[in-house]
Formats: structure tokens, sequence, C-alpha cells
């Protein structure tokens, strides 16, 4: 018996073997608590959603809420993280950072709504997402207590988990062959272990869910058309759509085209480096088209500015700080560059690739006058001399000084 003083835990709950040992397990150890599953309904695989809450009530729940918040996810978590151009380490698109906060969030709400004491997640002790967890509940509501089961029980495995539910007679569809473990909603699907746990193997086609094989994409290029308007994606192929529903189309044509595929060795928060395979098609096409008509519309000091943002976002998303104040600084300072980052790309798909053809802008910096080679009226090439001493005094300076 772990504490007497609970009485009802929201757990968040997804349908799958971790979250349906934990709602017995809390009710046995934390002296018959009432449990309340909590599924977010972030875009992940509609299957996964089909019987949840039967499954839920079966396992012990005394209730279950499923909450739809695909178009708040992209809208208000995707979208602003974008206007930054945050890349974790580089190439990774932050599908799973980026989700936890909402899903927290409105776990929080919940449980405020039903009068619960005390928050669950299936998370991991090994990973991130027990911090993405924990730091959004601690900003929103540090009253209510945390149970953290996979940091307290003596399950260590699959098998283990299984034969918990067996003994208890709690029906699953998880079995002993499922060696990935996969995360997944509107944004990306990422896939870790089997033969991913040593870098030395290279990924399989079972590594790969959403995306065809770059290899086997069609061997025609397929053009798209994305309108931007203040840093978002509003229109696709001239539709003008919701933030989610940009991202569905988009997903369904990046996907059939390879786009989005990355193998990566990361860096956890918690210190370890794991690797990870992610597919996040749409979500690279919006990237490729809001960075295209900033080269147009940022100056450079603008644009430097951006990426140091970007760079900074992408370490506060990862690591789970998103109600930090620092996180809504960096956020104000991005939507502040992009009220000009308005225009028009054609992007070409093919074979894993996404390139910008095309970009127009009315905010455009692009001069044509200026940058002709050929001849022009507004330019005097003599000016550039000036500029040049000037530029390079402080070398004049130095070079003459060691002369002496």
């Amino acid at each position: 018996m772990h504490n007497q003083a609970i009485k009802k835990i929201v757990l968040a709950y997804s349908g799958g073997l971790d979250t349906s040992a934990i709602i017995p397990w809390l009710k046995e150890n934390y002296g018959g608590c009432d449990v309340v599953a909590f599924v977010a309904d972030i875009g992940q695989d509609r299957e996964d959603l089909i019987g949840v809450e039967k499954k839920a009530l079966q396992s012990g729940a005394s209730e279950c809420y499923v909450v739809d918040l695909r178009e708040a996810f992209i809208r208000d978590y995707v979208y602003p993280v974008l206007k930054t151009g945050a890349l974790y380490e580089g190439t990774y698109l932050l599908g799973t950072s980026m989700a936890r906060p909402i899903i927290a969030k409105a776990q929080v709400e919940l449980a405020l709504k039903v009068g619960a004491d005390a928050l669950c997640h299936g998370a991991t002790g090994k990973g991130n997402d027990q911090v993405r967890f924990e730091s959004t509940y601690t900003a929103l509501a540090p009253q209510l207590k945390v149970v953290a089961p996979w940091r307290e029980w003596d399950l260590r495995s699959r098998e283990a988990l299984l034969d918990y539910l067996k003994v208890r007679n709690i029906p699953t569809t998880a079995s002993l062959e499922k060696i990935y473990s996969r995360d997944e909603n509107a944004w990306h699907i990422s896939t870790e272990g089997g033969v991913l746990e040593s870098p030395a193997n290279a990924n399989n086609d079972d590594c790969w869910v959403w995306t065809v094989d770059p290899k086997k994409a069609p061997d025609q290029a397929e053009k798209v058309t994305v309108k931007v308007e203040k840093g978002e994606v509003v229109a696709v192929n001239g539709e003008a759509l919701t933030p989610y529903q940009c991202l569905e189309k988009l997903n369904v044509i990046g996907a059939r085209h390879g786009v989005g595929r990355i193998d990566i060795v990361e860096n956890r928060l918690v210190g370890m480096k794991s690797r990870g395979c992610y597919e996040t098609p749409g979500g690279t096409i919006m990237m490729a088209a809001l960075r295209a008509i900033e080269q147009l519309v940022l100056d450079r000091d603008s644009f430097k500015w951006r990426q140091q943002l970007g760079l900074e976002m992408s370490y506060v998303v990862y690591d789970g700080r998103w109600f930090a104040p620092l996180r809504r600084s960096l956020q104000a300072s991005a939507e502040s560059l992009a009220q000009d980052v308005n225009g028009e790309v054609v992007l070409e798909l093919y074979k894993g690739h996404v390139n910008a053809l095309q970009k127009t802008s009315t905010n455009s910096l692009y001069s044509e006058a200026f940058a002709t080679f050929g001849e022009d009226e507004v330019y005097d090439q003599s000016h550039a001399g000036g500029f040049i001493r000037l530029f390079s005094l402080s070398s004049r300076i130095r070079a003459l000084n060691e002369k002496k």
C-alpha cells in the first residue's frame, strides 16, 4: 500500500499494454482509489481509439473521457514552434515533444473538473516524457499529487505486464511479438526499439509506418503549392484549410513521395543517447515552405535572430518547458518576425526530397534591380571600396601595429 490519501486519480491512458496494467495496479496499490482514464485524441491511428472507453472500463477505470485535441494541437502547439524554425539537434521536428504539454494540460483540466487529487502517466523512468508530463503538472496544478508507476513498480518487462493482466483476467490485444515502441500523432510517428537498438544495424522496412520507401516512390515528381500568412500555412494547392487540415493533406502528399524520414541518434534530457526513426511528411513540407518565404522577407540580422530563436526553442520544447516564461518570450519574438512572413511557395517532391522551386511575397526584400548581373542604374559599384575599407579597418590597424 503506497498512499491512503489519494481518493481519485486521473490517468493519461492510451489503451496500450502499459496503461492497461496501470489501472489495476493503481487500485491495488493506492487503497482502492477511483481511477479516471483520460484519452487525448491528437490524431493518432483511429484504430487505437476504437473501443478505448470499453477497454478502460474493463481494466477497472470508473470513467473514461476521450478529448479531441487535434485542431488545438496543430494550431496552438505545432504552428507556434514552426515559426521559430526549431529543429532539435539539427533534424528532429519535435513530434513527441510538442504533443506532451497539450496532453498534460488537458489531463490537468479534467482532474480539476472531476475533483481528483492526483495525476498519473505511463512514461518510463528512462525517457524524456516523464519530465514533460510532470513539468506541465507542476506549472498548472502544483497541488495535485503525481504517480509514476514505472518508477515504483517491479514490473520490468513486456512479459511481466502481460502476465500481470492475465492473472487478473483483463483482456488485452498486446502480445510478445511487438518489438517496436511507437508514438503517433497528427504531426509524426516515431519508432524505437527492435533492430534500432544497435546503431550498427541499418533500419529496415519495419521501422517505417507512414511513408513510402523513397527508392520505391513515384518516378514522376509532384508539385505542391503552399500559401503562408504570418508564418502559418493557410492553404494547400489553392484550398484554404484549418491548420490540422493543411497538415492532413500534406501528410498524404508527402508520404507517397517518401518525404520526412530521419533515422537519428539523439541526446535525451536524462543523459543517455537513444535511436529512433521519425516520419514527419507534412511537417517537412511546411518547414520548407516557411523557410523559403523567410529567405525573401527577413533581412540578414532578423534571419540570424530567427535561427537563434529556433535553436533555443528546440531545447525548451524538447525539455518540456512549454509553460515556462522562456518559451513565451521566445514565442513572442518569433511572432514578431513572422508578421512579414507572407507569400506563396511551389515545392517539388521527389523520392524523399522537398525543394522550393518558386517563391513570391508582397514583402520580399529581393530586388532584381539591385541583384542583376546585367547593367543597372541603382548600384554604384565604386561605393563598395569605401565600405570594404571601413569594414576591414580593425584588420588594417592590427597589421600596421605588427609591422611596427
